[in-house]
């Protein structure tokens, strides 16, 4: 198994990245949508956010408001530590479980861990490989304010929430331009997938 580590700041076109590479045939596993489901209404790490941060965060269905939760923890670097205590072991230990699942089923998959805080939270240690996804901040600052409706001052406090972009491109194997158009993006997606899948198959590659 190759396991890859994808990340990049927020708006920066990771999204669109993992998806080509799941076109490409790797496993991808979003720690966004795993982040959803261990918060799920009843379970433990619900509980421990309502308990934390006060039922006004939840909306009619119990389901955690996701947009009010990020007003409050991304003004508060100490509230937003607290949070992630929460939900990052439980991510994890489903991030490693579903990686296994994959290994069984396929030992020479390529599997990708599509994680926003890959570096942040050490998760780049766990992997073969880290790939940044990269966009200049006025390209955020615009996906963000017509993809999540915010104000440029919200956008910028959410790019600035977290590691800068310089950062991380210096730690990553490779990087990835996300303003590039599609076609191009998808070359270069396939281009890595077809190098770590040199020494298999033609069949396995993109």
């Amino acid at each position: 198994m190759t396991l890859i580590g994808l990340t990049g700041g927020v708006a920066t076109g990771k999204s669109t990245v993992a998806a080509m590479f799941a076109r490409c045939g790797a496993v991808v596993i979003d720690a966004d949508v795993l982040a959803r489901q261990v918060v799920e209404p009843g379970k433990p790490a619900w509980r421990e956010i309502v308990k934390r941060f006060g039922k006004e965060i939840l909306n009619a269905d119990r389901t955690i408001d996701r947009h009010r939760l990020g007003a409050i923890v991304f003004r508060s670097p100490a509230k937003r530590t607290q949070l992630e205590r929460i939900i990052h072991p439980r991510v994890a230990r489903e991030q490693q479980r579903l990686a296994r699942e994959a290994t069984r089923k396929n030992p020479h998959a390529v599997v990708m861990y599509d994680v926003p805080l890959l570096f942040e939270a050490g998760i780049d240690k766990r992997v073969d490989i880290t790939i940044v996804v990269t966009a200049d901040r006025e390209t955020q600052v615009a996906r963000l304010k017509k993809r999540n409706g915010l104000s440029r001052a919200e956008a910028l406090r959410r790019i600035k929430s977290q590691m800068p972009i310089s950062q991380k491109r210096r730690l990553a194997d490779y990087v990835i331009d996300g303003t590039n158009k599609r076609t191009g993006l998808f070359r270069q997606v396939k281009a890595l997938y077809n190098l770590w899948q040199s020494t298999k198959s033609r069949h396995d590659r993109c």
